[in-house]
């Protein structure tokens, strides 16, 4: 029964990379391609220029997001490897050295002398770069760096971010599209972090404020900047 339990208990951290990363991309595409609207619609008399802005935005934004996420994540995996390698290579060289050093991290866990050798030796004996990875390095399969799973995720979430202050800029009156933009970009990020939160099996009421604090200030502050420039949103 216990074995039962353990086999379908739900974890979230598995989804972290992707989440992560789709998270990101959507709160960018929504709060840039408000941002941006916001902008052109001030200085507009006309919807035509709105809407081509927003979809050109949407299109360089979500292209803009993959190309950053897989070059950084790139990155990261770049470090994981080379380690991987280098604690290949010391196994080869100087397997008693990693042997002890791998009994010490057991130790300093909480393992005895003799427990935590015992240990490093049977999990030497199945698979020793895997247990060096994963309690020395701190690399696993679940946390190890996917740049094409985050790419693909950043600039999917970041369209379909982007595209909902789009849609709206079809339908909202010229008059008001400035104010009804921040309200449904408002509405949007409230949305993604109540999604986001169910997702990742966090707190539902702590990331909508987390997410909606933080798309207001960033909103606020694009309205503050075109006050400054002067421009007119009657």
């Amino acid at each position: 029964m216990n074995q039962t339990k353990h086999e379908t208990e739900p974890h979230y951290i598995n989804r972290s990379g992707w989440l992560r990363a789709a998270i990101l991309g959507a709160n960018d595409g929504i709060l840039s391609t408000a941002s941006l609207v916001i902008g052109v619609a001030a200085a507009s008399n006309t919807r035509e220029p709105i809407i081509i802005a927003g979809i050109a935005g949407v299109v360089a934004g979500a292209l803009s997001m993959a190309a950053g996420e897989y070059v950084s994540v790139s990155s990261q995996s770049d470090i994981e490897t080379a380690d991987l390698k280098r604690e290949k290579q010391e196994l080869i060289d100087t397997p008693e050295a990693e042997l002890k050093e791998l009994a010490r991290i057991y130790q300093d866990r909480g393992l005895d002398h003799n427990l935590a050798l015992q240990v490093a030796e049977q999990l030497t004996a199945h698979n020793a770069l895997e247990a060096h990875a994963r309690d020395e390095l701190g690399i696993n399969e679940i946390t190890q760096a996917k740049p094409f799973q985050a790419a693909f995720a950043s600039g999917l979430a970041f369209i379909f971010g982007g595209i909902m202050p789009v849609i709206a800029s079809y339908f909202a009156p010229l008059a008001q599209m400035v104010y009804l933009q921040y309200a449904f970009a408002l509405l949007f990020l409230i949305t993604l972090g109540t999604v986001a939160a169910k997702t990742g099996g966090s707190h539902v009421g702590k990331a909508i404020l987390r997410i909606s604090f933080w798309g207001t200030v960033a909103m606020g502050v694009t309205a503050l900047i075109g006050y400054l420039f002067g421009v007119s949103v009657a």
